[in-house]
């Protein structure tokens, strides 16, 4: 079984790049099952109706999400028609969507896709993700109601992103990190054969700042104050993700 996750899409040319990009990685690829981070993918801050159903089409079995979940309002309403969006399952009791869900490959396994969200540098500060994932876990464990159970850790720090790892290792089939928006090169299988990377990077224009336009981040850094709003860059997108076969 070969798995996909894309990284964080970042505004159109981002999400652009995975619509006309994916249909031919999954062919050339013989790809099983694709998962897309989508919180950034409208103009860098949230997701609309239209571009999530736009990134199904294209290929994506499911799309998750992080903290920007909620940045364009119809998320809360639009977030309860389609099974396959996923915001942070470690939101309180009560709020509108899910965070995670069993779906099937393209092969007939049988997925379980968890969001998550950290906590460590992170706002809103959400409940624990540990406890979190261990009621996922109970609920459906690998090798009995999942053939395969994937992880987004939606993340800041490093450090909880390895320990979250760990913690899960040999339960879980796949954790990559999101949220920083740059790739890290410590892709591994872990002691107990669950594959690990802190973070897959984004899909969007790299000559930014994180996907967005770089003036204002390099002004706010050097001034402290806010000349105008953070833009998505327009440039040519590198889709950055990570594969598990």
């Amino acid at each position: 079984m070969r798995l996909l996750f894309l990284g964080d899409m970042v505004g159109k040319t981002g999400r652009t790049a995975v619509w006309e990009r994916l249909p031919g990685l999954i062919s050339d690829l013989k790809l099983d099952f694709v998962v897309v981070n989508g919180e950034n993918a409208a103009g860098g801050f949230g997701i609309t109706e239209d571009i999530y159903l736009e990134t199904i089409n294209a290929g994506a079995d499911v799309v998750t999400t992080g903290n920007h979940v909620w940045d364009q309002k119809e998320a809360v309403s639009f977030c309860e028609r389609h099974d396959q969006f996923l915001r942070p399952a470690n939101y309180p009791k009560g709020t509108p969507g899910k965070g995670s869900g069993l779906f099937y490959a393209r092969n007939g396994a049988r997925i379980l896709v968890a969001n998550i969200m950290g906590r460590v540098f992170m706002h809103p500060e959400l409940d624990d993700p540990f406890s979190s994932a261990e009621t996922i876990l109970g609920a459906c464990p690998l090798g009995e109601q999942a053939d395969a159970i994937v992880f987004d850790f939606h993340a800041e720090a490093t450090s909880e992103k390895q320990c979250f790892g760990h913690f899960v290792d040999g339960r879980a089939s796949f954790v990559v990190g999101t949220h920083t928006h740059v790739p890290t090169a410590d892709a591994q299988i872990l002691n107990g054969g669950t594959a690990y990377m802190s973070d897959a990077g984004m899909c969007g224009d790299y000559d930014s700042s994180l996907g967005m336009e770089k003036e204002e981040p390099i002004n706010r850094f050097i001034s402290k104050m806010p000349k105008g709003r953070f833009e998505a860059a327009s440039g040519p997108a590198t889709i950055c993700g990570v594969g598990v076969e």
